[in-house]
């Protein structure tokens, strides 16, 4: 590396990186072209595809859902007015955690931040008059993301669509749930048993579906560095790999499938450097770790959101420039497929023209500027190539003491993931108090007093709403066939049939979404964190 004892001011990155007021050819690798590769071609630090957006942008995404499947329904068939590419659901809590509507713990959480789905009449209703062969869908749901899937599927097939014709992506990325999110049912070893039954079941029913997306993003909202981010990341995708290998699976029969999630922060360059650093460690792990031949098996795909938790309720307007920068760094990295957050998301839901907004962001960069017109722009960058080496060597070494602990189900028992993350969050917090880190209208620049906002905000009514649906549901069905189909699921969760087929036939039976989990509960138990009370 070159001396720069000589700079005038020491600045690091967010991974703790050093960052140089001048960066020179000598600071890069003398293997710089090996290293890159050619766009399409193993390692991928270039990208992907050979291509890129030169003949095609990424897929506009818009994750959206709210109160209702009537009200999110709407909500769809503006954004796909809009010109969205594709759609992404967002599910309220209960939904998540596998309860019902009506349950006592759903109280004052339906439909708060996402859309209440309670069985297929729900789904139903929640894509009406939307061509499911036409339309890719992506659904941020976890413990119960069998289960939405095959509402799903149910659906297209009361449309006439075919499975095979089903194009999309469930999150399914229950791993990170124990590390920062939360939403979690099952204990460990059950849940990596339904990811892998899940894969097992796309791969032969429903093939052009990815069938999880490993999530980085919930990680940095909790305060994971980049570094953090992509090396807590792949470890839990190491661990979905494995997981599926034990069941039987040969690695390139599903790691085509597999997809990830990741933040874009404000850090334009380095976030930039750490897509680029992602998609070479991917590669070489799943070639040289896993054995895997197919190339599509070693491509790191991956989904993009700005940074919702570097908005700020101050001054929200000045969200819009934090959202278009961060989605600069997303395209500029070379994502496959963008949602840039609503200015007004950290005061309430987004409302239909701040969301409209959000995708015009993506559409002006896509169409007004001259980054489609060529592949990896910022490749040779003294600063961005010195960057992505730099978070790929911490990267590397934090997997590393993730496999120390055995891998990252043990270090997630032991909770290492976690106590780096929240360590990293209060350094962060810190510096926000202290003013060494900048929050524009938070800590500098804030006015003596904020301009009203008017928020959309989500009717109460609609918990009684879903409730009286749920009664008359059940009243309606037949009963028996129901308790035969959950009577078969939970023989099959006892046992190790896949699970996914008897799943089916009860919310073919109309058995509802808490209904299928806590027959799964029955056999499974539910996870209880080793710091809980």
């Amino acid at each position: 590396m070159n001396d720069h004892s000589a700079d005038s001011r020491h600045r690091t990155s967010e991974s703790g990186l050093p960052l140089h007021p001048v960066y020179r050819e000598s600071d890069l690798p003398h293997d710089l072209t090996a290293r890159l590769g050619e766009p399409g071609s193993f390692p991928y630090t270039r990208g992907v595809y050979p291509t890129m957006y030169t003949t095609r942008p990424w897929t506009m995404r818009q994750y959206a859902g709210f109160g209702t499947a009537a009200e999110s329904n709407a909500r769809y068939h503006q954004l796909l007015g809009a010109g969205t590419h594709g759609l992404s659901v967002a599910f309220d809590l209960p939904t998540q955690m596998g309860y019902d509507s009506d349950a006592p713990i759903a109280h004052g959480e339906v439909g708060k931040v996402g859309v209440a789905i309670d069985s297929i009449e729900d789904m139903r209703q929640l894509f009406h008059g939307i061509p499911l062969d036409k339309v890719s869908t992506s659904m941020t749901i976890n413990a119960p993301a069998a289960v939405l899937l095959l509402l799903y599927q149910l659906v297209a097939e009361e449309q006439g669509v075919a499975a095979d014709q089903l194009n999309g992506t469930i999150q399914n990325d229950i791993l990170k749930e124990y590390i920062a999110r939360g939403t979690y049912i099952f204990p460990p070893k059950p849940s990596l048993r339904l990811v892998a039954d899940t894969f097992a079941y796309c791969r032969a029913e429903i093939p052009r579906w990815n069938t999880i997306s490993i999530s980085g993003y919930h990680m940095a909202e909790a305060g994971a560095t980049p570094a953090q981010e992509v090396a807590f990341t792949l470890a839990n995708g190491a661990a979905y790999v494995r997981a599926a290998i034990d069941a039987g699976l040969a690695v390139d029969d599903f790691a085509p499938r597999l997809s990830f999630f990741f933040v874009a922060r404000t850090t334009l360059l380095e976030e930039v450097a750490k897509f680029r650093a992602a998609r070479r460690l991917w590669a070489r792990l799943m070639r040289d770790e896993f054995g895997a031949k197919d190339p599509k098996s070693m491509m790191l795909r991956f989904h993009t959101q700005t940074a919702g938790v570097q908005l700020t309720a101050q001054q929200p307007e000045v969200n819009m420039i934090r959202v278009a920068v961060q989605a600069l760094g997303a395209v500029l990295g070379g994502t496959q497929s963008l949602h840039t957050n609503s200015y007004d998301e950290a005061i309430a839901l987004p409302t239909e023209k701040s969301a409209r907004l959000a995708l015009r962001t993506q559409q002006v960069i896509a169409h007004e500027t001259d980054l489609t017109g060529t592949v990896d722009p910022f490749a040779g960058s003294y600063a961005v190539e010195a960057l992505t080496d730099g978070v790929e060597e911490a990267a590397t070494a934090l997997m590393a003491r993730v496999d120390e602990f055995g891998g990252a189900v043990a270090a997630i028992e032991a909770g290492f993931q976690k106590r780096e993350i929240e360590t990293s969050a209060y350094r962060i917090s810190q510096e926000i108090d202290s003013g060494s880190r900048i929050v524009v209208g938070v800590n500098r620049y804030a006015l003596d007093e904020e301009e009203p906002y008017e928020p959309l905000r989500v009717d109460p009514a609609i918990e009684a709403a879903q409730a009286a649906r749920l009664a008359e549901l059940r009243r309606s069905r037949d009963s028996a066939a129901v308790e035969r189909s959950l009577a078969a699921l939970r023989s099959a969760a006892a046992g190790t049939d896949n699970v996914l087929p008897p799943m089916r036939e009860a919310l073919r039976q109309r058995a509802t979404v808490g209904e299928v989990c806590d027959a799964l509960r029955a056999e499974w138990g539910v996870y209880r964190p080793a710091d809980a009370f």
